[in-house]
């Protein structure tokens, strides 16, 4: 194990059934952190907003470029994919944990 982290879901801190709060590890904790940078950017909600498709493809690039920021990952691995308004998958490959994918529903995320 190199990373650790306390799982958060919905903005709020996850309990078991001690009332303990739940540790994630490694590509887990790597994902969490992906997840919350690009919702705190406020990238993803713009681009779930925007009309035009050249300012969408550029949102999407400027997310693409904050996910290549994580130096857990393999630089060029990313990939963003947008099956329906509001949902964004990420996909990438991290250095030490293999492959990783989340995604994020952007009306419903506060992290």
């Amino acid at each position: 194990m190199k990373y650790q982290d306390i799982l958060i879901e919905n903005g709020d801190v996850v309990l078991d059934a001690g009332r303990n709060p739940v540790l994630i590890q490694d590509r887990a904790v790597i994902a969490q952190d992906i997840k919350h940078a690009i919702i705190e950017s406020g990238l993803a909600v713009e681009m779930v907003a925007e009309r035009s498709r050249s300012k969408r493809a550029d949102q999407k690039m400027k997310l693409e470029l904050l996910v290549e920021e994580d130096v857990r990952l393999v630089p060029g691995t990313v990939r963003l994919e947008e099956p329906t308004d509001g949902v964004i998958y990420v996909m990438a490959d991290t250095i030490d944990f293999g492959d990783l994918a989340l995604f994020i529903d952007v009306e419903n995320s506060r992290g």
